[in-house]
């Protein structure tokens, strides 16, 4: 089971996420410790593994193996969807090669979240994830995105946040742009504007830093 967990607000948990968690056999992991403290919000007593994109070859095959002899598994990343931006591609097509169902038990996900709020343009999307932390590797990855004719989506660090908007607005010229950060939190930020205004923005609240 692929089980998608709030990103912020836990009122956004599932139902059907709270039963299968509880009912399955056992629980694999990005952070045991960061997903434990949101088992005991909701009271659920499932043994956690950790699963990760660090996690060896073994990791796997005991996570196969206790699949194989008929036992459940639910997979959950920090936060959001697993899968989009986050570990668990080795595992889930593992489980398609020796066909072991894997059942989506959908939720909370950022980058939808995002969309739906972002006032741009919807019919299609290019979801390209974080950007290279390297100026120049940066710049080159936009540019190779720039002619897509498709809303760009990205995921960006806060501290990196100011100098890859300006690389933004250098290669995509200053296109409208929607700045989410936050999401479904105390301090949600949804702001639509003008690539140079929304660095202006950033630069000027320190908030939008965190």
């Amino acid at each position: 089971f692929i089980i998608a967990t709030p990103i912020g607000n836990l009122g956004d948990m599932t139902a059907r996420a709270l039963s299968t968690l509880r009912d399955v056999d056992l629980i694999a992991a990005e952070d045991t410790r960061h997903s434990a403290l949101l088992m005991r919000h909701f009271s659920i007593a499932t043994p956690l593994v950790s699963y990760h994109d660090h996690s060896k070859e073994a990791d796997l095959i005991q996570l196969l193996e206790h699949m194989r002899s008929g036992r459940s598994l639910a997979l959950v990343s920090d936060a959001g969807t697993p899968l989009v931006s986050d570990p668990g591609y080795r595992l889930v097509a593992a489980c398609h090669a020796e066909n072991i169902p894997v059942v989506p038990i959908p939720g909370a996900s950022a980058l939808t979240a995002a969309l739906s709020a972002s006032g741009l343009p919807t019919d299609r999307f290019h979801f390209e994830g974080f950007l290279p932390a390297k100026a120049g590797q940066r710049i080159a990855r936009i540019k190779a995105i720039q002619y897509l004719e498709s809303t760009l989506v990205l995921f960006e660090s806060p501290r990196r946040l100011p100098e890859s908007l300006l690389a933004l607005l250098e290669v995509l010229g200053n296109r409208e742009a929607t700045l989410c950060r936050e999401i479904t939190k105390a301090h949600e930020t949804i702001r639509r504007d003008s690539l140079h205004a929304l660095h202006g923005f950033v630069k000027a609240d320190a908030q939008q830093l965190k």
